[in-house]
């Protein structure tokens, strides 16, 4: 599987992106700066997370109109996976790739912690390695990551299957107390039509290790390089 990772002033988690992807699939990403126009041949393209142009303005608003995006998307289109983790969910909703938008924690206060996911579907390619109902443990590091839609939008997401993640309680159960950013429908991570479009705040590439917490994350990273594997 060959992976590219975009680049953009204000990315921090690039690296640990790069160290995930490498870990997993046995082969290290390509960096791609937000201002290049072109793309490698890739199977996957990682948005990473960060403060891209230190979230003026808003969230991701600048960094979706990077040149580079326009090429990211048109990829897309033609079916390139897409993954974007916390700022990178961020900058691909911006720029279209996703439904709704990500609106400042309901408590207007950073989240740092390990929170609790459950998988909302196993019928994806990033989510392949997981059981419906599964409940992860994965961090989060954020301040906008309450998702927001409209009700019309949101009955879609979900008759479609769109909805990858939702912020649970240990059991699964869906407890508000333990939605850390006010979320609709507690809505951690969302799919396009398609399916090729994953977009989630919490941290994945921060959970493939026991010395960091969790392996949880192991299953997205291993899910995606079998999928689309050469």
């Amino acid at each position: 599987m060959k992976s590219a990772i975009v680049v953009f002033p204000g990315s921090n988690r690039e690296k640990d992106a790069e160290a995930a992807l490498t870990e997993i699939t046995g082969t290290p990403p390509v960096m791609v700066w937000h201002r290049d126009t072109e793309l490698p041949k890739v199977d996957l393209v990682l948005v990473p997370g960060g403060f891209s142009y230190g979230d003026y303005l808003r969230c991701g608003a600048i960094a979706a109109h990077s040149p580079i995006l326009r090429e990211v998307k048109a990829r897309a289109d033609q079916g390139m996976a897409v993954l974007g983790i916390c700022n990178g969910f961020q900058i691909i909703t911006e720029a279209g790739l996703l439904p709704g938008v990500l609106q400042q924690n309901a408590g207007l206060k950073f989240v740092c912690r390990n929170v609790n996911l459950r998988v909302e579907t196993s019928q994806s390619l990033f989510t392949s390695r997981y059981e419906k109902g599964q409940v992860l443990s994965i961090p989060v590091a954020h301040h906008e990551g309450n998702y927001y839609a409209d009700e019309k939008t949101l009955d879609e997401l979900e008759s479609r299957d769109q909805v990858a993640f939702r912020y649970c309680a240990p059991d699964g159960s869906l407890d508000p107390s333990h939605n850390p950013n006010g979320s609709q429908r507690a809505i951690a991570g969302v799919f396009n039509r398609t399916k090729n479009v994953l977009g989630l705040m919490p941290h994945p590439e921060n959970a493939i290790r026991e010395l960091l917490g969790s392996t949880d994350g192991r299953g997205l990273f291993k899910a995606m390089a079998e999928a689309l594997a050469a």
